[in-house]
C-alpha cells in the first residue's frame, strides 16, 4: 500500500511513475515429494522395496525444462548418493518420478540404478533432505523431513 501512495503522489506531482521492483520467480522445477520408507518389512534391498523408495519434481510452469547434468542428492556426503540426470526434458506442468532401484528409463519415471541390500538404500527412514541442482549446481530446491510417522513427505 505504501507503494501506490507513493505512486499516487509522483503522479499527481507530474512526477515520473517507477515500476514496483520485480519478486524473483520461484523454481521451474520444484521437488514436490520424497518417499522415504518404502512398503513393507524388513527392508532387506530387494529392487521391488528399492524403487518403493523414490522422490518426485514437477515442472510448475508452462514450458518444457531440459534436466540435463542436473543432480538429485540426499543430506549425506557420500558420492554415490548423487543421481545425474543424463538427456531428459520434463514437460510443462509434468512430474518425473525418480525411484532408487533399478528399471527402463520413461517420460515419467527414472531410476536410479541402485542395488546391493539394505545400503542401496538412499533415504534415510527418519531424516533426511532432498536436493535439486541445476547444470550449474545451483540449488534449485530442497526437501526435509524429521519423523518416522510417516512414510513420505508432500513438500
Amino acid at each position: 500500500m505504501r507503494f501506490r501512495s507513493l505512486l499516487t503522489a509522483a503522479v499527481l506531482a507530474g512526477g515520473m511513475a517507477v515500476a514496483p521492483p520485480a519478486y524473483a520467480a520461484g523454481p521451474a522445477v520444484r521437488i514436490s515429494k520424497i518417499y522415504y520408507d518404502s512398503p513393507g518389512s524388513p527392508d532387506f534391498g530387494a529392487n521391488s522395496s528399492l524403487n518403493g523408495e523414490y522422490v518426485q519434481l514437477k515442472n510448475v510452469t508452462k514450458k518444457a525444462v531440459s534436466l540435463k547434468g542436473w543432480t538429485v542428492r540426499d543430506d549425506t556426503r557420500r558420492s554415490d548418493h548423487v543421481y545425474t540426470f543424463g538427456t531428459f526434458t520434463l514437460g510443462a506442468g509434468k512430474t518425473v518420478t525418480l525411484r532408487t532401484g533399478k528399471g527402463k528409463n520413461s517420460a515419467t519415471t527414472r531410476y536410479w540404478g541402485r542395488s546391493g541390500g539394505t545400503f542401496a538404500y538412499i533415504w534415510n527412514q527418519v531424516k533426511d533432505t532432498a536436493y535439486l541442482r541445476n547444470t550449474s549446481g545451483t540449488l534449485v530446491d530442497s526437501c526435509s523431513y524429521n519423523s518416522a510417522r510417516y512414510a513420505y513427505k508432500v513438500c
